[in-house]
C-alpha cells in the first residue's frame, strides 16, 4: 500500500560552520525550570520537570520577519537554551546524558499568554497557547556537548534587555532534563529540548524585534510584521 504523494518538507536548523543542516523530529519544552520565573506565575516549588511540545514546523530561522499570530493580543517572549539530541535512547542516566547531545542553540518559546491563562483557568491543555505557527524561534546549532553553567542568557526587545540570567540558575540541569524525559519516552536523533526560561517574560508587539542571546552561541532573532 502506497502513501499519498503529499510533499511534506522536513523542518531543519542551520549548523554553525557547516554546510549541513540538522533535521528536526520533535520539539519538547520544559516548564518552570527557573525558580524566579516560576514565582512570576505563583509557583514556588522544586517540582519534577514537566514537559509540553511544539510541532517541528513551528520553527522559525533566526533573522526572519513573521506575522503577528491570530487569536491573541498578548504574545510573550521566553528566552531558552535549546538542546539538540544526536544519539537517541531510553532511560538515559544523568551520568551519560551529555554524550547524547549533538549541540546547543539559542531559542525563543513564544507563548500566547492570554490563551494560556484562559486554558489554565478552565483546566484545559495549553496546546493552542504554545504550539502555534512560528512559535519556536531557534538560532544556528553549535555542535558541542557541553556549555558552561556560567553562560549568560538574555532577551532583548528593540534593544532593551527584558530577561537576563545564568544557565546555572536552571532548577533542573540539562542532564537531569534528558534523563527525566527519556524515562517517559525514547529520545531520537533530531529531537530538540527547550530547557525553560528565566524571569522577566513579557510581550512582543507588532513591529518589534526580539533577540535571544546566550554566551558562545549565535542569537535567535525575529521581527513581528507591523499591523496594516
Amino acid at each position: 500500500m502506497k502513501n499519498l504523494a503529499f510533499h511534506i518538507p522536513t523542518a531543519s536548523l542551520v549548523i554553525s560552520s557547516s554546510t549541513l543542516r540538522f533535521p528536526v523530529r520533535r520539539i519538547f519544552c520544559v516548564g518552570r525550570n527557573y525558580s524566579e520565573h516560576a514565582k512570576e506565575f505563583g509557583n514556588d516549588e522544586r517540582d519534577p520537570p514537566f514537559f509540553f511540545t511544539k510541532p517541528a514546523d513551528a520553527i522559525v530561522q533566526s533573522g526572519t520577519t513573521i506575522p503577528y499570530p491570530p487569536k491573541t493580543e498578548d504574545v510573550h517572549h521566553e528566552a531558552e537554551l535549546v538542546v539538540a539530541i544526536g544519539i537517541g535512547g531510553r532511560n538515559i542516566t544523568t551520568q551519560r546524558a551529555m554524550t547524547h547531545i549533538f549541540g546547543f542553540a539559542a531559542g525563543n518559546d513564544l507563548t500566547r499568554r492570554d490563551l494560556q491563562a484562559t486554558a489554565k483557568s478552565l483546566r484545559r491543555p495549553w496546546d493552542m497557547s504554545k504550539g502555534f505557527d512560528n512559535s519556536a524561534i531557534i538560532g544556528p546549532i553549535l555542535q558541542q556537548n557541553h556549555i558552561p553553567d556560567e553562560a549568560i542568557i538574555r532577551c532583548l526587545v528593540d534593544g532593551e534587555v527584558r530577561q537576563t540570567g545564568q544557565l546555572a540558575q536552571m532548577t533542573w540541569s540539562t542532564s537531569d532534563i534528558i534523563a527525566t524525559l527519556s524515562s517517559y519516552l525514547t529520545l531520537a536523533p533530531g529531537d530538540l529540548i527547550m530547557t525553560g526560561t528565566p524571569a522577566g517574560v513579557g510581550p512582543v508587539a507588532p513591529g518589534e524585534t526580539c533577540t535571544v542571546e546566550i554566551d558562545g552561541l549565535s542569537p535567535a532573532a525575529f521581527t513581528y510584521r507591523g499591523l496594516t
